[in-house]
């Protein structure tokens, strides 16, 4: 309870929101209090006196981003997945699945791990390929384990 609140004490809500707004801008003991106006604040940052750039951390990153960027084709090609559809279909493992909804999960899955949107930038056209051949594969398992047998 508030200062100066009893027990079965009515008040009306904007007094409580008083009181309690109160308590909170006291300074607690030895805390000095900091009057901050926000509007000049934002006048300063706007300006363009204050730079918060680190000339040295910003050569770093531009030097990390580009040697990520440039990186060397070998560890780019080792870590690029297969596009092959016969390796996303061992990757699928289509063989054991039987249900539909074992497809509908098994796509689903793929998807969480391959879709363009959650790869590097760098691998976006793979994964979008990987995507195309995974639909197409399922699709076609679909088809091939749910369609009437002919007799």
């Amino acid at each position: 309870m508030g200062a100066g609140m009893t027990a079965g004490q009515n008040r009306d809500f904007a007094s409580f929101l008083d009181e309690l707004l109160a308590e909170a801008a006291e300074p607690e003991q030895g805390a000095p209090r900091i009057n901050l106006d926000y509007l000049s604040v934002v006048d300063e940052l706007h300006s363009g006196r204050i730079n918060f750039t680190d000339e040295k951390a910003a050569a770093e990153y531009r030097a990390n981003a580009s040697e990520k960027a440039v990186g060397s084709p070998a560890a780019e090609t080792a870590a690029a997945p297969s596009v092959d559809p016969d390796e996303i279909a061992r990757e699928l493992d289509l063989a054991r699945r039987a249900a539909s909804t074992d497809l509908d999960r098994l796509r689903r899955e793929f998807a969480f791990r391959n879709h363009p949107d959650r790869v590097p930038e760098h691998l976006r056209a793979r994964a979008m390929i990987r995507m195309q051949v995974a639909n197409t594969l399922i699709d076609e398992a679909k088809r091939r384990r749910f369609r009437p047998k002919k007799t």
